[in-house]
């Protein structure tokens, strides 16, 4: 392909620099092209000048650039590889929301990776991390970003040689966003195998809404059709629903694909027309983000207000509410920050165990309640610096300021007395950011000027006396102010005329000065009006008084001026100096206020440690979960007896992988290990507990406490189906939503909760009643293939737990026990007789006047019974309603459908069917060949075979 020739910059799209000048960052608003010029001239080689990327991005400069192989140009699209393997990322960040979400092109693999909404630190650790992570050649930011994030973009951007933009928040709203990403063809598509398999047979009727959609298909798609299937496939590749930054950041990215690939195609196709082989999610390096999986596992529970005149929630029963007892702004956000995205790294896991474990020595337990309650004095100050800069810090902001200061020291105090402390890092970390002299001069030098009495009256902040001369005077001024107004009021009337006004008063507005205020006579109600004296003028009046300046008034206005504006304005000035006095701290105050934060978060695990007695586990680098007696952190506070449970599973053990760990710290001094299996199934009667089983592996993972754990990068369940109509996908839908997130996901050192998955799906069509083939199941053939591709995996198995109800799986030629690496558990039950006899045999169901007590223990081997009936009548469902149910469950287990339609027949019903059977066997037997063609024969055949003269007879004898 012949090279287009280089673009020459013009004088529009770069500044020519002074000679001798260094080189100045440029930066054009919303143009595709080159926004950023890094080089500040430079020498290209003569091969790089003529390169000319595809996709229409800019050139870099030879220093920058990187010789890579040439990506294959995939057809039918346009080539989005270019020369060189470019990158595109676009995070958006809303200013004082604490939040960011990002996504990133990768041409390499023709994916967009997603990096859902998450919680942003003060010093931006997550877009920093972002960046070293993802290494972007290309970076687009909104205009709405605040600009210490703008600057480190464009900073990492100018130290990496690559080209930053900044485009209009509007390529970044959700709505937009959401139209672009649904005309994808990855998302709008199906792939063709489904397309053939749905127009096999036209002729029938559609089975389905799916199927009916599809029928409407016409030459290259409905786009109807098209946008239903992109919102319905959505979610398997990324929870995008409550992450509207990170939907306007793929927005955002879309679009400018689509530009930049229209610069070198006749027909540009938009959005529609990139290749976009995938959407996953971003995972930061130490970080793993659950996103919309911490709501099945009530991480988090918002519980709406009582009033329905509130749109405000509060927390529920959620394990968030159990470990929050923060008392600072940021610790809280913190906190949540950890549950969100909990840490990977063994080094940060390790120093918080240690931190907790110092925390809740008995010796220790009284200091760490009192610093505890220091921290309830440290307001939130990343706030309060922020409106100092903006000149805009109120009363309440210099009070928390010196309250930071006054807290800091007493926490300072009280880190002495900790026994054992020297090695913990929060300690450490506290007494290297703890600048207690620089902090008392802060709190000194703002409680010395703000005089805290008057500010409160006057509801803004006021200045101490004897720090400005000038100031001092004008407030001496205003404060005498009555005795000269009373003054001039006597000298006044004595030159006004009796009959004018009988009284009048001397007036001060700040913003209108001085003024005379004379009774309203009746007169000049009516009449002429207002009579005007020499040398005064009106101002206005109402019903009673008329408000007149003199010239005295004028006088007044000259000598005394405007006071109290004047007052106001100096004392602002001497406000603005103080936070210019303050700022030089900031640093080091914002430091102080995150490490308080941690701290917070820390002391709160080690409250909820020693009040709920949790455990320090033992953290490994295996990929294992070992727990020993664990216990549902939210259950157990609903229950007076909490049956704790133990489980092993092992990451990486698929099929034909046999990875060995060490189960317990003896373990570690021996050669070998112990054998452990990467699935787990959990069968058992209906609520015996194995939903509250699969929930409390995934809690104790999450918080780390009372195990062997090693890491567990992600978390993935299938637990709970939130269904609303604001959605178009069904229960069923949701559900496969989830299952195809995690297989697109997971990874070996994954964790997968399946919780009777495959429900919502009946017995595939209604061949089981209208022929004799074997019957097949939608929902457990889906069970089944997606943990025989979960082993198919083999080492690079994730660690699964799944609960069924479909037994029939365990049968030849499925989930065999003796054939699959799979540990089979069953929730323990038992049997008593109505004398209370326990019965041994637990395998046979549930017989009248027996009883069944749940032990919600977990024990080795299968259970093939869910005595659902018994679990019907135990939570109310009346006995007769029960009995009925178990006697069609027995009928359909003997294929003895046809006793159903027999049962039940009233005397007439039966009458009348059997006269309609003899008529059908009387037709049967007539012989229509024989019978002649005369009307009058074929009518009297009619009539004996509808038995007319019997019928005729029955009827007499009823009228009888």
């Amino acid at each position: 392909m012949p090279q287009e020739p280089p673009r020459s910059p013009s004088h529009s799209d770069v500044d020519t620099p002074d000679p001798g000048e260094p080189s100045r960052k440029r930066v054009r608003w919303g143009s595709p092209g080159l926004v950023h010029d890094r080089d500040g001239g430079g020498e290209e080689d003569a091969g790089e000048r003529n390169r000319v990327h595809k996709v229409g991005l800019p050139r870099r400069s030879a220093r920058h650039l990187t010789p890579t192989p040439s990506l294959p140009s995939p057809a039918p699209r346009a080539d989005l590889s270019g020369g060189h393997v470019l990158g595109v990322l676009t995070p958006c960040r809303v200013p004082n929301s604490g939040r960011i979400g990002g996504a990133y092109f990768d041409p390499a693999s023709f994916r967009v990776c997603v990096l859902e909404d998450t919680q942003e630190t003060a010093q931006l650790d997550v877009a920093r991390t972002l960046m070293d992570q993802v290494a972007p050649d290309v970076f687009l930011v909104s205009s709405k970003a605040d600009d210490r994030f703008i600057d480190l973009c464009s900073d990492a951007m100018d130290a990496s040689g690559g080209f930053f933009q900044i485009r209009p928040q509007k390529d970044f709203r959700p709505d937009r966003a959401r139209n672009s990403v649904l005309s994808l063809g990855l998302l709008a598509d199906l792939p063709d195998e489904i397309d053939d398999a749905l127009d096999a047979d036209t002729l029938t009727e559609p089975r389905n809404a799916y199927e009916f959609m599809q029928r409407r298909r016409g030459g290259e798609g409905d786009p109807t059709v098209r946008r239903w299937n992109a919102s319905v496939r959505l979610s398997n590749f990324a929870s995008l629903d409550a992450s509207p930054l990170s939907l306007g950041s793929i927005g955002a990215l879309l679009d400018y694909l689509a530009r930049e690939q229209a610069l070198g195609d006749l027909e540009p196709e938009g959005v529609r027309g990139l290749d976009v082989r995938g959407i996953e999610t971003l995972s930061l390096y130490g970080r793993v983000l659950p996103g919309s999986q911490a709501l099945s596992l009530q991480v988090f529970e918002n519980e709406s207000h009582a009033s329905i005149h509130s749109t405000k929630t509060k927390e529920g029963l959620s394990l968030f509410g159990t470990l929050d007892t923060t008392r600072t702004t940021l610790g809280r956000s913190l906190l949540r920050t950890w549950l969100l995205r909990p840490s990977l790294s063994l080094e940060v896991i390790g120093a918080r165990h240690d931190a907790v474990a110092c925390f809740t020595r008995p010796e220790n337990l009284d200091c760490a309640n009192v610093m505890h309650h220091q921290l309830k004095g440290i307001k939130n100050i990343p706030r309060v610096i922020a409106a100092m800069k903006a000149g805009k810090a109120g009363l309440a902001d210099w009070q928390g300021l010196v309250k930071f200061t006054f807290h800091t020291a007493m926490l300072r105090d009280k880190l002495g007395e900790l026994n054992v402390a020297g090695e913990v890092d929060i300690v450490k970390k506290l007494v290297a950011v703890l600048d207690i002299a620089a902090f008392r001069e802060v709190g000194s030098v703002v409680n010395e000027t703000i005089d805290w009495e008057e500010s409160t009256i006057n509801q803004r902040v006021c200045v101490r006396p004897h720090i400005d001369e000038e100031l001092d005077n004008r407030k001496h001024i205003y404060n005498g102010i009555d005795a000269v107004l009373s003054r001039v009021a006597e000298g006044i009337s004595s030159t006004v005329p009796p009959d004018y006004a009988a009284s009048l008063n001397v007036v001060y507005f700040p913003q209108l000065g001085f003024l005379i205020c004379v009774p309203m006579l009746e007169e000049w109600r009516s009449g002429d009006g207002i009579e005007v004296l020499e040398g005064w003028t009106f101002q206005w009046s109402d019903n009673s008084r008329v408000t007149l300046p003199p010239d005295l008034a004028g006088d007044l206005d000259k000598h005394l001026g405007d006071l109290y504006p004047s007052i106001v304005d100096r004392e602002l000035e001497i406000v603005h100096a103080l936070a210019e006095k303050v700022l030089p701290f900031v640093e080091g105050i914002s430091e102080t206020c995150d490490v308080c934060a941690e701290l917070d978060c820390l002391l709160c695990f080690a409250e909820a440690a020693s009040l709920y007695d949790y455990r320090r586990p033992r953290m490994s680098e295996e990929n294992v979960i070992s727990i020993k007696q664990g216990r549902h952190p939210l259950q157990e506070q609903t229950v007076d007896t909490f049956v704790p449970n133990d489980i092993l599973i092992v990451g990486g053990a698929g099929i034909g992988s046999y990875p060995t760990v060490h189960d317990a710290e003896e373990d570690l001094l021996s050669e070998g290990g112990i054998l452990g299996n990467s699935m787990v199934i959990c069968t058992g009667a209906n609520a015996c507990g194995k939903s509250v089983y699969l929930k409390q592996t995934a809690l104790i993972v999450l918080m780390a406490q009372s195990a062997t754990l090693g890491i567990i990068d992600k978390i993935f369940t299938r637990v709970q189906t939130r269904e609303s109509v604001s959605k178009v996908q069904s229960a069923f839908m949701i559900d496969l939503n989830q299952v195809s997130l995690a297989l697109r996901n997971a990874t070996a050192r994954s964790l997968i909760l399946l919780d009777e998955f495959g429900k919502g799906t009946t017995a595939a069509g209604s061949s089981i009643f209208l022929n004799c083939r074997d019957p097949t199941f939608d929902g457990a053939g889906l069970f089944t293939g997606v943990l025989k591709h979960l082993l198919a995996r083999g080492a690079g198995c994730p660690k699964v737990i799944a609960t069924t109800h479909f037994h029939e799986v365990f049968g030849a030629g499925m989930l065999e026990p003796q054939k699959l690496p799979i540990t089979f558990i069953h929730m323990e039950i038992m049997f008593a007789t109505g004398d209370g006899e326990i019965i041994d045999d637990a395998s046979r169901g549930v017989t009248k006047g027996e009883n069944i007590t749940y032990l919600y223990r977990a024990v080795n081997g299968l259970s093939l019974e869910s005595h659902a009936a018994r679990c019907a009548e135990l939570f109310g469902v009346p006995a007769h309603v029960v009995q009925r149910a178990q006697y069609v469950t027995e009928l359909l287990s003997a294929h003895e459908l046809p006793k159903l339609l027999d049962e039940a027949i009233s005397e007439d019903e039966q009458r009348d069917m059997d006269l309609a059977s003899a008529v059908c066997q009387r037709f049967l037997e007539w012989d229509l060949e024989a019978q002649e063609s005369r009307l009058d024969e074929i009518r009297a055949g009619l009539a004996k075979v509808l038995g007319k003269g019997d019928w005729a007879l029955d009827q007499n004898e009823d009228e009888e």
